[in-house]
């Protein structure tokens, strides 16, 4: 018996590769390829020998390390990014289609093919120094996300994060990472001086779709434990039920509220689903493949949300979306942060404690 299309091996899958925790199935060429590759039979029966798809890690030297934005819809103007790409392999994540920048495919490519950037601490420090430089809220953790597992190896953020409590400097951490424990030495004093908020990223309660949705991320217990264990050291969190996929996650928004409020968080935010560029056929093709009966209604929910197209990139509606069911999630949100007592906006962080350390050699002030 024939599998069905959806269930047969991508073309852009080499012979024998085979997939374990990984949230795309597909490795397809970025949008600004030349050339594409794809398995063709060559007439001979020959066993391939299977081989899991492992992770690469390949290293960067980093010439700059704030990235600058001019978005309304985001809190902040400036951020810092360890790593492109990101293990934990979500497949709704925004930031695939950054990949194809690279030459490396916004599939597989993005959670297989890492980029590390040794020496970003550094190169943070001398920007931070710059006589022009104006201090305002960093965000850490908004492409991909800087507690991934390879962080357990190369340290970077703890490298950034060090370099920011030197300086002390406002910061803003969105993880879904538990590897963000292991930093609580240098976290619970920095929000102890008002310089630190975190964000924590929950997508479902649901630890099976979550492994499915989000395959090498923290299950949604674990995450809960880490809003726990932060706020037990003094660190303030919100809650981020990003994205909210409609027809199928929108249902657990009161749950996850009140789950994440119970283990302490006192903030909450919330972002419609966005499938920008390459992120739309992967998103589809994973319904398919993970749930086909509620494939339809959820992309149909989705266009409803994007004037009748997979996504509307324009600012002011790329973020929420719009019509009947972006208001219905949005007044549920509403109703159920003021019943559980949670912030919509969290309390600003301070900007006048920065200072530069003093390096070696530096003259002392007189004052």
């Amino acid at each position: 018996m024939r599998k069905p299309d959806s269930l047969l091996p991508d073309a852009s899958l080499m012979p024998g590769q085979r997939l374990r925790a990984r949230g795309a199935a597909s490795n397809a060429a970025g949008r600004f390829e030349t050339q594409a590759r794809a398995r063709l039979e060559d007439g001979w029966d020959l066993p391939e020998e299977e081989r899991l798809l492992a992770t690469d890690v390949r290293l960067e030297r980093p010439r700059s390390a704030l990235s600058y934005n001019r978005s309304p819809d985001l809190p902040f103007d400036r951020s810092v990014n360890p790593y492109r790409g990101c293990e934990h392999g979500c497949i709704y994540c925004f930031a695939r289609p950054s990949h194809a920048y690279l030459n490396l495919s916004p599939g597989l490519d993005f959670e297989t093919k890492l980029i590390a950037r040794p020496g970003i601490a550094a190169v943070l420090a001398e920007e931070l120094r710059a006589r022009a430089y104006r201090v305002a809220t960093v965000a850490l953790g908004t492409n991909t996300d800087p507690y991934q597992p390879c962080e357990a190896e190369h340290r970077l953020m703890r490298q950034v994060l060090e370099v920011l409590a030197a300086f002390r400097h406002p910061t803003a951490i969105t993880t879904k990472g538990a590897l963000i424990e292991r930093d609580l030495d240098i976290l619970a004093p920095m929000a102890a001086q008002g310089l630190l908020r975190v964000g924590i990223s929950v997508t479902t309660l649901d630890a099976g779709l979550s492994r499915r949705l989000e395959p090498r991320a923290p299950s949604p217990a674990r995450r809960l434990q880490m809003i726990r264990r932060l706020t037990e050291a003094g660190v303030p969190v919100r809650v981020m039920v990003a994205p909210v996929i409609p027809g199928l996650t929108d249902p657990e928004l009161d749950q996850i509220l009140a789950a994440c409020r119970e283990a302490g968080a006192q903030g909450a935010s919330w972002i419609a689903l966005r499938l920008p560029r390459e992120v739309s056929p992967l998103f589809q093709d994973w319904l398919a493949r993970h749930v086909p009966e509620r494939a339809a209604k959820v992309m149909a929910r989705v266009r409803e949300m994007h004037g009748g197209r997979d996504y509307d990139a324009d600012w002011g509606r790329r973020m929420r979306g719009t019509g009947v069911w972006a208001g219905l999630i949005a007044q549920r949100f509403d109703k159920a942060v003021a019943r559980l007592g949670l912030a919509k906006a969290m309390p600003p962080l301070r900007c006048d404690l920065f200072a530069p350390p003093p390096r070696a050699g530096d003259q002392l002030s007189l004052f």
